[in-house]
């Protein structure tokens, strides 16, 4: 196969910016729809770059041309990227402040209003056209997956826009999906369809998508094409329009002549879920982790990083029920595991050999729930580091689920509790603690996270969560240990003055026994682990038709003193 050359296309796209008279170009990995999975059609980041993420930032300049990701990605930009130099997120404003005087163009459609509040004393120039889709000339087509029904309650009651707003412009695709109760199969990973929507005061919705899609008739819909677009924004010039900041494409924005900044309506209740769905996810874990656990019995040294991730998958697809992975199964032994969000590549697969830790994160999309875990794995004898370092995330793990908490209280009050073992020997992460999960939507959904990164949106009953704190020694191996969590109601607890929310823990799959170092656990934290241990034999066990596979997690999930 032919070694693809980005400094080519680099060259191509100096020389198409030039003839518009643009400097430079910003090149964000993002689409209309600023959803964290992007069709092929899209991915212009990656193939001007190399660069695979899910997230991050190039800037084609005439001095310097530099990418920016976060912490997740820092290893993995240097391995992709040789044609643009590597920066953190966090030094993009002291980069820009260095390379300013010139005139960078962009994107409208491609860009919100807080992207561009990152552009301080910057000239930036909006583009009518993507430069990149002129040099790109076996770009793909957009999809077209067919848009299907989804049996739930009705939701547009639930939005409630307050008065004097007469529409609200929903740009992000998980949330309309959620409203209109529809699924698609537009982005890899997750079952959305690619449109945007206007829900009206009276609960009308615009829809606009190509119809071509559409096969079945959506109640209260009025259906047009993307190209119908910017005539029914112009027929709003007299109506007050809320927008979100964070997810509106400039383009829209400029269209519109009186807007209120604000958060999107559907994201809170729709990251609320119902008895419906809370029941629905839990037997979504159940059947995930039933075939997680076939896995990791299965599991042995000899096997490579793809052998491993094509069985897990195969285990997930004999439930009968899964739709698609919910992301590209994270497969990762020794060193790889140290890369966050690795993915393996024939060129980087490793054979699973003693003496290392395996990470596998993963998850599933079902009908009834959308899983994500993640375990960490002794292949042979582990050292006495490794557990070390294991049980220090395991501390943090434990803290977080066995946290009771006030009605009010963030994720970002509470991420402090996953790190506070590593903190103490000089150890941290650099990824969140906590991210949303939708219910046969996105695996990665806000508003709420657990995180150092202030975010002020209270944990409310309903919630589904991660708690995956982990520990990264580059070059040598990686930690995580991922539960998916729910908030749970507002409780009295015997004694106490004011009601406290918690974490149901959703996830069912054994933690290596082997790498847990029982010295550095107090008596509250071997309960934990007892007795979840006992709720996974107790669910999965009956799901397993095999014996030996019966008597594997008996023995793996037995009591440590």
């Amino acid at each position: 196969m032919n070694k693809i050359n980005y400094k080519k296309r680099l060259q191509l796209l100096f020389a198409e910016l030039n003839n518009h008279g643009f400097d430079g170009f910003i090149v964000p990995h993002a689409d209309e729809f600023q959803g964290e999975y992007i069709p092929p059609s899209a991915q212009r980041l990656a193939w001007l770059t190399g660069f695979t993420g899910s997230a991050g930032l190039a800037i084609v300049h005439p001095d310097e041309s530099a990418i920016f990701v976060d912490g997740r990605y820092t290893l993995a930009v240097r391995d992709q990227v040789d044609t643009f130099k590597p920066y953190d997120y966090s030094e993009l404003n002291q980069w820009l402040k260095e390379h300013k005087s010139v005139k960078l163009a962009y994107d409208p459609w491609l860009h919100t209003l807080n992207d561009l509040a990152l552009f301080k004393d910057v000239e930036l120039v909006p583009c009518e056209t993507n430069p990149i889709d002129t040099i790109w000339l076996d770009q793909p087509e957009p999809p077209l997956a067919p848009v299907v029904p989804y049996p739930s309650d009705t939701k547009r009651e639930q939005i409630i826009l307050d008065d004097g707003i007469d529409a609200v412009m929903l740009t992000a695709s998980d949330s309309i999906a959620w409203l209109l109760n529809i699924r698609g199969g537009d982005v890899p990973r997750a079952p959305l369809p690619l449109c945007f929507a206007i829900l009206y005061a009276n609960k009308h919705v615009d829809l606009f998508i190509d119809k071509r899609k559409i096969s079945h008739e959506l109640k209260n819909v009025t259906i047009y094409e993307f190209t119908e677009l910017a005539t029914i924004l112009d027929n709003l010039s007299q109506s007050t329009v809320l927008i979100d900041p964070k997810q509106t494409p400039i383009w829209i924005i400029k269209r519109l002549n009186k807007i209120v900044k604000g958060d999107d309506p559907c994201a809170l209740p729709k990251a609320c879920k119902n008895s419906i769905e809370i029941a629905g996810t839990r037997a979504a874990h159940l059947r995930d982790g039933s075939a997680l656990t076939r896995f990791l019995y299965w599991l042995k040294p000899g096997v490579d990083e793809i052998q491993a991730a094509e069985r897990l998958e195969q285990f997930r697809a004999e439930t009968g029920l899964l739709h698609d992975l919910s992301f590209d199964t994270i497969s990762g032994y020794g060193a790889n595991g140290a890369i966050v969000h690795y993915q393996v590549t024939p060129e980087t697969n490793k054979i699973l050999e003693t003496g290392n830790l395996y990470l596998v994160d993963s998850g599933g999309q079902y009908l009834d729930g959308t899983t994500d875990v993640t375990r960490t794995i002794a292949i042979g004898t582990p050292t006495a580091e490794h557990k070390d370092r294991f049980t220090r995330v395991l501390k943090g793990h434990i803290s977080i689920a066995t946290c009771r908490f006030p009605e009010g209280t963030t994720g970002t009050q509470l991420d402090i509790l996953a790190r506070h073992a590593l903190w103490q020997v000089g150890l941290d992460y650099q990824h969140g603690t906590g991210h949303g999960v939708g219910i046969f939507l996105s695996v990665h959904e806000g508003p709420q996270s657990i995180s150092k990164r202030i975010n002020k949106v209270a944990l409310k009953p309903g919630m589904i969560i991660s708690n995956e704190p982990g520990y990264y020694k580059t070059g040598a191996y990686g930690i995580r240990i991922e539960n998916l969590v729910l908030v749970t109601e507002a409780e009295t607890i015997e004694g106490g003055e004011q009601p406290m929310m918690g974490f149901e823990t959703l996830t069912l799959a054994p933690i290596d026994r082997n790498l847990i170092e029982v010295s550095l656990l107090n008596e509250t934290e071997i309960a934990w682990i007892n007795n979840y241990h006992a709720r996974v034999y107790e669910k999965i066990a009956p799901t397993l038709k095999d014996e030996q596979e019966r008597q594997w997690l008996a023995d793996i999930t037995s009591i440590i003193i």
